[in-house]
């Protein structure tokens, strides 16, 4: 059983198609299922985010389980699995390893460095636990990916500016509004209308704080989460309010941004809510959801300026890397080959396991022979022969297995195992019965 890694990102992949394979939170469960129920799935998790959607997957094969998986994206898409192909990439067991470890650190994202990934992985790996489709070896890896990803943003500046696909939109913005002042105000002072409470929305509003924004309305389907952050905006001084979303022609007329990013799967903000502007009052809308909150048609309109993920990812493609992404590189690349010596050490230990236990049978079965032929030997004397020779195996026994790990431990060492169940005739199913999963629920079960 090996990890695979099947994705499409911003890197790989234009935003339109992005947008037809995403998965809503709505349909995660659904989509986990049926990777779940792929004969050669056993485990997986499923990672969809503005700029890319990825399973993680326990496989039996890489070609049976390749396949699968794509079938099941196309299908979530509505398209045959050929028209995925070309923007796909596929990693495959430490190729696969090195691959979360570095979306985990920032490394593969939009804007490299930009800290949004952790929580969104985390999540990803929460959802797919709490439907029981997470065993062992994803949640060992996930875990030691989120490790890796905080140890980056602790250990370097990768992260300094504190950069999102939020804020460089945000940013964009700002120097439109600029531009269309004269170069005299950007954010500062303007009207901001939020539509979405979740997270991303969340991160709109802290962005906007700081860029001096003087007043924000949360448009929100869910009344009580837009009040929320509502509050906790004016809690920090910021004049607040929030709305519904029958209020949005209204509000929007009123704002000089629009910041959408709602998870939905159709559009919130259609072209009628928002209607031509004046010259010398411009909208900027930037629209990060995905698929597209804000119909496209609103780009048409005068007065109108519109930052998608398209925008974003043209102007963030080539931007430049510096030190701190090097030294994230490092420790992404320190990190694969731990995580891998520590998988190959594992996977002796089932087998020196069976090996002393294998000892210990042979010792109590010559104890039982020597209790047969010398009945009238004392108790005394017999615990001490049977704890001299247990203590004889014990020494015997120390350095190669304390060696067979090491060795294991080391690239191309995953043939030790199977030499220390040849020399010692050890049953080839040994390793498997003494290794206890994360997970015992049978393949596909829900919790």
């Amino acid at each position: 059983m090996s990890v695979l890694v099947v994705g499409l990102s911003h890197r790989t992949t234009p935003v339109p198609v992005l947008e037809r394979v995403v998965v809503a939170d709505a349909d995660r469960g659904k989509v986990l299922d049926q990777l779940l129920k792929a004969p050669s799935v056993s485990e997986a998790v499923l990672l969809s985010t503005c700029n890319r959607v990825e399973v993680y997957a326990v496989v039996e094969t890489f070609h049976g389980g390749m396949n699968e998986v794509v079938e099941v994206l196309a299908r979530q898409a509505g398209a045959e699995p050929a028209d995925l192909f070309e923007h796909l990439y596929v990693h495959y067991s430490a190729a696969a390893v090195e691959h979360l470890f570095s979306v985990a650190g920032g490394l593969d994202s939009m804007v490299v460095g930009e800290a949004q990934i952790l929580g969104q992985l985390r999540n990803s790996y929460n959802a797919a636990d709490e439907q029981g489709v997470v065993g062992r070896t994803l949640h060992e890896l996930v875990q030691h990916a989120l490790r890796v990803g905080k140890r980056v943003h602790t250990e370097t500046d990768i992260d300094h500016a504190g950069a999102s696909v939020v804020s460089e939109a945000l940013r964009d913005a700002d120097t439109a509004l600029r531009r269309a002042s004269g170069g005299k105000v950007g954010l500062e002072g303007r009207t901001a209308l939020i539509v979405g409470a979740g997270s991303m929305g969340g991160l709109a509003a802290a962005h906007l704080r700081r860029a001096g924004i003087g007043e924000v309305v949360i448009a929100n389907r869910t009344p009580a989460n837009g009040e929320r952050l509502a509050t906790a905006l004016r809690a920090d001084g910021v004049n607040a309010t929030s709305t519904g979303l029958t209020a949005l022609a209204d509000e929007v007329a009123k704002a000089d941004v629009l910041f959408a990013c709602t998870g939905s799967v159709g559009t919130v903000v259609g072209a009628e809510h928002i209607g031509d502007r004046a010259p010398d009052r411009p909208l900027v809308v930037c629209d990060l959801g995905l698929p597209k909150d804000v119909d496209p048609a609103a780009a048409l309109l005068d007065g109108v300026r519109v930052v998608d993920l398209e925008t974003l990812q043209r102007r963030l493609s080539d931007a430049p890397t510096g030190q701190g992404t090097l030294r994230a590189a490092e420790i992404v690349a320190e990190e694969v080959r731990a995580y891998l010596a520590g998988q190959r050490s594992a996977g002796v230990t089932p087998t020196v396991t069976a090996l002393r236990k294998r000892a210990a049978e042979v010792v109590d079965a010559e104890l039982l022979r020597l209790d047969s032929r010398l009945p009238e030997l004392p108790a005394p004397v017999r615990d001490e022969l049977a704890k001299t020779v247990r203590r004889v195996v014990d020494k015997l026994l120390h350095t190669p297995t304390v060696r067979v790990k090491e060795l294991a431990a080391a690239p191309g060492g995953a043939g030790y195992a199977e030499a220390l169940r040849e020399l010692f005739g050890l049953d080839p199913q040994a390793p498997s019965a003494v290794s206890t999963p994360h997970s015992t629920q049978p393949k596909g079960e829900k919790r």
